[in-house]
């Protein structure tokens, strides 16, 4: 038998290989496909619906089975789908099928709270770090604590899907890497409550809150505007740079001259590998946004300190509460609880206002289901990084068991609630203040000022759940301020031994 030979010409074969590549396309786009968050040994979220979402060929059918119950859905013209089983009670380990042309199995599933921990350096901060990281982390065996690393990515516009080695269960090897802040807040709940708990870190170190906010809230308030000039002047500061470095660096001339002979196009110069990070919303669309879509119990944050700059800090009160309100808004489970860690005591470089920024923190409580771990006495003052991360841990814990759980417990040491005037003195009042004492003989750490608003040392004297602030110097004073220094000498607790906020006033 001869075959005979039919040579196309060459458009029609342009043509059949773009149809045969679109073929293999769409048949790989047909596999039903779910984003990093959904997988073995994950923590759904209890009391809440189930969201099960992903990929699949357009209009496709695709059914998701849980716990006995089956919904169906079909994939939209894009090929997205999304389907919501119902909530439950915690429990576990479950198995979760989705089915389409083809069938995707999730097991070791476990029903629980899940906790978004997420801000810079000190909440990234591992158990590795601690000072006693080898007795920890050995200790670090909890298999109804699951962990998800979300890895570094910044974006230009919202993610679908973030980075990640993948859902854990709590071991040595797995704890290891692991924010050491929030194994220790989850541990602490695990062993109270009992029920699983899954970690979502979401951090990066030496970011900016606006990093961490979308730009359409950053876009909708006019008093935040700052964010985008002061990324603009960090630009061109970056710009010059880079570009002095590059003219030193022989390898990068060397490319240079190479394209040019070669005609090619010339080499862009790198930028710093975090520079990126610093972009406003960058990290919100790398490593936030992809996340919204699973149900959570609330989020823990530790961040404050990159935005402590002279032309930064007057925002952050602003910034901080528009932030939480944008996670709030983009998760759509209303006011969920969000718990933050004012930042510690450091001898900070000259002209840093920590002060401004613990003092915006605080301020933050005025929103509805928020917390704050004062951590004033438990920094290093020599270290931008304290090792004690057990206590922070645990006191965000405790707010967690009191705010979001309803444990009748103290969970804050003492609040700023109001100032009276007393003869040449002004009268503090404070909130969590049962057994208010002070650490040493005498309370330190208060100042007062006139109308000049010159501070000066002030005595303070403990009176019920109040102080009474006085200073020879300052005979007519109108304003007070406490713990109002990077490393402050303060040292007023409750009798549950947790310290009171710094804080100015009035406001």
């Amino acid at each position: 038998m001869i075959r005979k030979i039919v040579r196309l010409p060459s458009c029609q074969v342009f043509f059949t290989l773009i149809a045969f590549s679109c073929a293999l396309s769409l048949s790989s786009y047909a596999d039903v496909t779910v984003p990093a968050l959904l997988a073995d040994h994950m923590v759904v979220q209890r009391g809440l619906p189930v969201h099960v979402w992903g990929m699949a060929a357009p209009h496709e059918g695709v059914s998701v089975a849980f716990r006995g119950e089956t919904k169906a859905g079909t994939a939209n013209d894009d090929g997205r789908w999304s389907i919501y089983l119902s909530p439950g009670e915690a429990g576990g380990p479950f198995q979760l099928t989705i089915k389409a042309t083809n069938t995707v199995v999730l097991n070791d599933i476990l029903v629980g709270d899940v906790w978004v921990a997420s801000g810079q350096s000190n909440m990234e901060f591992p158990m590795t770090g601690l000072v006693n990281a080898q007795t920890e982390i050995a200790a670090a065996q909890y298999p109804k604590i699951r962990l998800f690393l979300v890895k570094h990515k910044p974006a230009d516009y919202p993610l679908e899907n973030v980075e990640s080695e993948g859902w854990a269960a709590c071991t040595p090897e797995t704890a290891a890497d692991f924010s050491a802040v929030a194994y220790f807040f989850a541990r602490n709940l695990q062993q109270k409550l009992g029920v699983p708990i899954g970690l979502i870190e979401s951090s990066w170190g030496g970011t900016a809150a606006e990093s961490w906010t979308s730009l359409h809230t950053l876009g909708a308030d006019a008093g935040l505007m700052p964010v985008f000039s002061a990324r603009a002047k960090m630009v061109d500061a970056e710009s010059t740079t880079v570009l002095h470095q590059q003219r030193e660096d022989r390898e990068f001339q060397q490319a240079v001259a190479q394209a040019r002979a070669e005609g090619k196009p010339l080499p862009w110069p790198q930028w710093h590998p975090d520079f990126a990070a610093w972009a406003p919303a960058a990290l919100y669309y790398g490593m936030i946004a992809p996340l919204a879509p699973f149900a959570i119990r609330g989020v823990i944050w530790y961040q404050g300190e990159a935005n402590a700059s002279p032309d930064r800090a007057s925002l952050y009160a602003r910034l901080f509460q528009t932030m939480i309100r944008d996670w709030r808004n983009s998760w759509g489970e209303g006011d969920f609880p969000f718990l933050f860690v004012q930042i510690a005591n450091w001898n900070t470089e000259p002209g840093e206002l920590w002060p401004d920024v613990r003092n915006a923190q605080r301020q933050a409580l005025a929103l509805r289901n928020t917390g704050m771990a004062v951590t004033i006495d438990i920094g290093d003052p020599d270290d931008i990084h304290p090792k004690n991360k057990q206590d922070v841990g645990l006191r965000l814990s405790l707010a967690a068991r009191a705010i979001t759980y309803g444990e009748k417990i103290e969970w804050s040491g003492p609040l700023y609630r109001q100032i009276t005037q007393e003869e040449h003195a002004l009268r503090v009042w404070f909130d969590h203040a049962n057994g208010l004492m002070s650490k040493g003989a005498a309370v330190t750490g208060f100042e007062l000022a006139g109308v000049d608003g010159q501070y000066s040392a002030a005595a303070a004297k403990i009176d019920g759940t109040s102080v009474v602030v006085s200073s020879l110097a300052v005979p007519t004073p109108v304003s007070v301020r406490y713990g109002w220094a990077p490393n402050p000498n303060c040292n007023l607790f409750n009798k549950e031994g947790l310290p009171a906020s710094p804080f100015q006033a009035p406001e």
